[in-house]
């Protein structure tokens, strides 16, 4: 058990989860949501089975204790087009599969909370995710009243690109969540409207610009092709049988 009235310097080390972590990672679950997990997901934690986590823990501790969980986040790396943001992602031209990573759980004890544990925790998925290839953002959910959460993740570059009513069922009340998404590799959100506003008129402004140069060479090879007129007073007959009427050192059509 940690001691919240513990007092020391913490050496926070990030460890990948272990089957010995099994016990503690459970109780903690257990404290920090409300939400109860089937033990199946808590075993393949610890197993490496199509989940990925990181525990956080307090060398400083004396004893076994230093080897302890004191946080931890578990992750899952999904298919992008299958995934709940599939829609939410812009895709290149390449055919390969691209993929997400999927926040499960994230949690720190009370005791060692304000020591920025969970933004590491955070860090640790972004640059896993990061490391593949193919994986263009790392999202999850967030409870909507999280505040604490929800400013921590902004403060990550994360992206609310979603609220999704009554998402939460807790002891018989419903609560709303909002998606987080952070991109990573290039990866990138739909053509905004405003995206598409701004793309439609700068080629716009292109099109007249092109369109404005042509016009101007067209109309300078007809300049080049009208009579040399000397200082002096007369009429001069054009090949079109039209007259020229020559002013001081200038050029008038009639």
């Amino acid at each position: 058990m940690v001691d919240p009235k513990a007092q020391h310097s913490p050496n926070i080390v990030l460890r990948r989860i272990q089957p010995s972590d099994l016990e503690v990672l459970e109780r903690i679950h257990g404290e920090l949501f409300p939400i109860r997990y089937e033990s199946e997901f808590f075993h393949n934690v610890v197993n490496g089975r199509d989940i990925i986590a990181w525990g956080a823990v307090d060398r400083s501790r004396p004893g076994s204790q230093n080897d302890e969980l004191i946080g931890f986040i578990t992750a899952r790396v999904v298919s992008a087009r299958e995934s709940e943001i599939g829609d939410l992602l812009r895709y290149d031209s390449s055919s390969i599969e691209q993929v997400l990573v999927y926040i499960l759980t994230l949690g720190v004890v009370k005791a060692y909370r304000n020591h920025g544990i969970a933004t590491e925790l955070i860090q640790e998925v972004i640059n896993y995710a990061s490391s593949i290839l193919t994986c263009r953002g790392v999202y999850l959910h967030v409870i909507a009243y999280n505040d604490r959460a929800i400013r921590l993740y902004k403060t990550m570059s994360f992206k609310c690109v979603r609220r999704l009513q009554n998402f939460y069922y807790i002891k018989g009340q419903h609560y709303d969540s909002y998606l987080f998404v952070h991109y990573v590799n290039g990866g990138r959100s739909p053509w905004s409207p405003l995206e598409i506003v701004t793309t439609v008129a700068m080629y716009v402004r292109s099109l007249f610009k092109s369109l404005a140069i042509r016009l101007w060479k067209r109309e300078e090879k007809k300049l080049s092709r009208w009579p040399k007129c000397k200082e002096t007073s007369g009429l001069l007959t054009t090949q079109n049988k039209r007259l020229l009427t020559i002013e001081s050192a200038g050029c008038q059509y009639v």
